[in-house]
């Protein structure tokens, strides 16, 4: 018997798109229990974040990030900052920093350049106060950050190492380092250490006080379960790859095959795993990933299941892309081998397995019980005459289920540009149709756009659906345009959107309230709306 988690429901909304009247122009840490407390009013008990690990400057994706492991500084909250309130906080900001942050603040998209300005200039500060009168005083709290320092050294050492000699060569990536600092020479490295000292001491600062208030964060969101999502890698340039070169292909990028987002296919521009090193060494890196997530999260969403049964990779000397492991039976056994090691730390894990996917990754997911994802859109009985929809009430127990993912276009505007075959097939669902009158159903087909009672009614489906795990882009709650990321595009549209209102005035947002006492009522007739506790675990399916 398998215990899985009790019927859920929850939104997808990235943190940088979360910010308070408080925060900096970016949704932050502390922004979390904000929006907690709207999603606990309208019953829903799990908030699914995107990527949260440091960006490299000058990058917006959260998906190529410096370090698997650190928190991005970005999120800090600076009203929860002890230092930076003791030398003014906001107040003792010069009249051109104030002005800046403002229009950060007033931004309609996030600018991540200002953000990172400001926020570097006052973590400065904030750290040169704790440094002159907490660490040279030998006070609690330094006393606290050397503890966690050795706590955390088996990743903190190298990322900040890594940070450090990053900055002092201008931010290039690390292959175009000095020759010694490049091949990790130990005389190098260990000079680096005296000259960078306080650099050093610096970025371990930051993630201290960004665990500490990820923790306080947590704690506050009640029951509200906060899941992550582990990238399938982290970028060239990173901490990870940097002291674990000999585990990657460097002369090959990860990318996907030719699918619905990209005719001719996607290059990502990370390297490749090598993995008969990654096997020789048990998946250790993974390992580590894996506890890393548990520390932080209540579950996490695995991005790109199938890249870790068999990886899609094009060399760059421009000879024909191939996958590794290049055999199903090889591919099968280092699949499972790797969700085992990332089961090992304990936290739920759901399978992002969309795209390209052989039918023996969906067969080994169902054998080890780790549910995949069901996209309403995309859920048809594609061998059958007239390519019917899959009724969600038929979706498995194990499975999560969702109107769409932060790569593709919101509901309202999937409907507009959908075929005339394509909306009669929605309609024709069984459990739509009994949501629908003949006469909305009729006008459906020929309105131009996705009218509430219809969007209504397929949220309603999906909240009935029999996936034990209900996600949905905030997007598709609203009915908004918005859209996330647009997949194979580089845009300054891209990972900018924020909400609408200050993620702290949610609760007296009469559109939001509204909003929230529906999808209440949809929970409660699904039966997700109870408490589940941190980790869902109050009730137990069969298997």
């Amino acid at each position: 018997m398998a215990t899985h988690p009790a019927r859920r429901a929850g939104v997808l909304v990235p943190l940088f798109s979360l910010p308070s009247s408080r925060s900096w122009g970016i949704g932050e840490i502390g922004d979390i229990p904000r929006m907690a407390s709207w999603l606990d009013a309208a019953g829903l008990r799990v908030l699914q974040l995107l990527p949260t690990s440091e960006i490299a400057p000058g990058d917006t994706s959260p998906y190529s990030a410096l370090s698997a492991m650190a928190i991005d500084p970005q999120f800090i909250s600076l009203d929860w900052l002890e230092d930076f309130a003791a030398f003014g906080g906001e107040a003792g900001l010069e009249p051109r920093l104030r002005a800046r942050l403002e229009a950060a603040r007033n931004a309609p998209l996030i600018d991540y350049t200002a953000v990172r300005e400001l926020k570097r200039i006052a973590l400065r500060r904030s750290f040169a106060r704790f440094r002159n009168t907490e660490w040279t005083g030998g006070t609690r709290r330094a006393a606290a950050l050397r503890a966690y320092i050795r706590d955390q050294t088996w990743w903190l050492d190298e990322y900040a190492l890594f940070r450090a000699i990053h900055a002092r060569h201008g931010e290039r990536h690390w292959t175009a380092w000095p020759p010694p600092l490049r091949t990790r020479d130990a005389d190098a490295l260990a000079a680096a250490r005296r000259d960078l000292a306080e650099d050093i001491l610096y970025r371990q600062y930051l993630q201290w006080i960004a665990d500490d208030q990820w923790a306080d964060a947590r704690r506050e969101a009640g029951e509200v379960a906060l899941f992550g999502d582990l990238p399938f890698m982290v970028g060239g340039d990173s901490a990870d790859v940097w002291a674990r070169q000999d585990e990657f292909r460097l002369d090959a990028s990860v990318g996907v095959p030719p699918d619905a987002f990209s005719p001719t296919g996607q290059d990502w521009g990370v390297p490749v795993y090598l993995w008969d090193v990654v096997a020789e060494r048990d998946f250790q890196w993974l390992r580590d990933r894996a506890s890393r997530n548990a520390a932080l999260f209540d579950g996490y969403r695995v991005d790109h299941l199938v890249g870790f049964y068999r990886t899609y990779f094009r060399p760059h000397d421009g000879s024909a892309p191939a996958f590794t492991p290049d055999d199903q039976e090889s591919q099968t056994h280092l699949g499972e081998r790797v969700l085992a090691a990332l089961r090992e730390a304990g936290t739920e894990i759901v399978a992002e397995d969309l795209g390209t996917v052989p039918d023996f990754v969906r067969e080994s997911l169902s054998r080890l019980g780790i549910p995949g994802y069901k996209v309403l859109r995309w859920e048809r009985y594609w061998s059958l005459e007239g390519q019917p929809f899959m009724d969600p009430l038929d979706y498995p127990p194990v499975a999560v289920a969702t109107s769409g993912t932060h790569d593709t276009e919101p509901m309202v505007v999937w409907w507009e540009r959908a075929p005339r075959a394509e909306r009669e097939a929605v309609l024709a669902i069984p459990s739509v149709c009994a949501r629908l009158p003949p006469e909305d159903r009729a006008r459906a087909l020929d309105d131009p756009g996705l009218a509430d009672t219809v969007r209504e009614a397929l949220l309603d489906v999906l909240f009935a659906s029999g996936a034990g795990l209900l996600i949905v882009p905030i997007q598709d709650l609203f009915g908004w345009r918005d859209r996330i990321n647009q997949p194979a595009t580089v845009s300054a549209a891209n990972w900018t959107w924020r909400l609408p209102w200050p993620s702290d005035r949610l609760l007296t947002e009469p559109v939001a309230m509204a909003q929230a006492a529906q999808i209440r009522r949809w929970g409660k007739a699904s039966g997700r709306s109870g408490k589940s506790g941190k980790n869902g675990r109050s009730g137990k399916v069969e298997k």
